[in-house]
């Protein structure tokens, strides 16, 4: 029972009080309480939409090889993500329906290889933005040749990521690359 009886149609409101002892402003506080929410919001779509909860087995190898193995494709999809869109993460419930559903063809011509994508999705413009995008960045951040070590390459596709994302350089000394780290995660 609520705690007003109206027949009449009225306006609602919902409030909420946080008690605390920190003695940050309140724009401060509200931007912790976003910042633990979003974090949250990682745990959650690891558990409903990478399927992290849900396995179960009594042989705890093959329970952590399951786990890490969806944790693994998640950091790789979630850093692809940030090349498509740096300034905001991609949920894997829109993200994942709409960019992988494309037929791709490679071709090579004058020793060139290219790859040629066309989406399927219902937002194919879309998908050919984001796709474009991720495509430029590696182009322009990965500036050695195919034969380079795959190391170099992802070292240096994942110090692009994280300059747009953090503004940090990642050649920077070793303490500043701890911030990044605690940044990041």
């Amino acid at each position: 029972m609520g705690f007003v009886e109206s027949e009449i149609a009225a306006k609602c409101y919902e409030y909420a009080v946080l008690v605390t002892d920190l003695s940050y402003d309140l724009a401060a506080l509200a931007q912790l309480y976003r910042d633990r929410a979003d974090s949250e919001n990682t745990f959650d779509e690891l558990k409903n939409q990478w399927g992290w909860g849900g396995f179960t087995t009594q042989d705890i190898k093959r329970c952590r090889l399951s786990a890490m193995g969806v944790a693994l494709a998640y950091n790789w999809w979630s850093l692809f993500l940030r090349l498509a869109n740096p300034k905001a993460r991609m949920e894997a419930i829109t993200s994942r329906p709409l960019l992988p559903s494309g037929v791709g063809r490679k071709t090579t011509y004058a020793g060139a290889q290219h790859l040629t994508i066309a989406p399927m999705h219902g937002k194919a413009s879309q998908a050919i933005s984001l796709l474009t995008k991720v495509s430029l960045l590696l182009k322009g951040c990965v500036r050695i040749a195919e034969q380079s070590p795959l190391k170099s390459v992802w070292f240096q596709v994942c110090e692009h990521i994280a300059k747009l994302v953090t503004g940090f350089n990642w050649l920077e000394p070793p303490e500043s690359r701890l911030q990044l780290a605690v940044i990041l995660i």
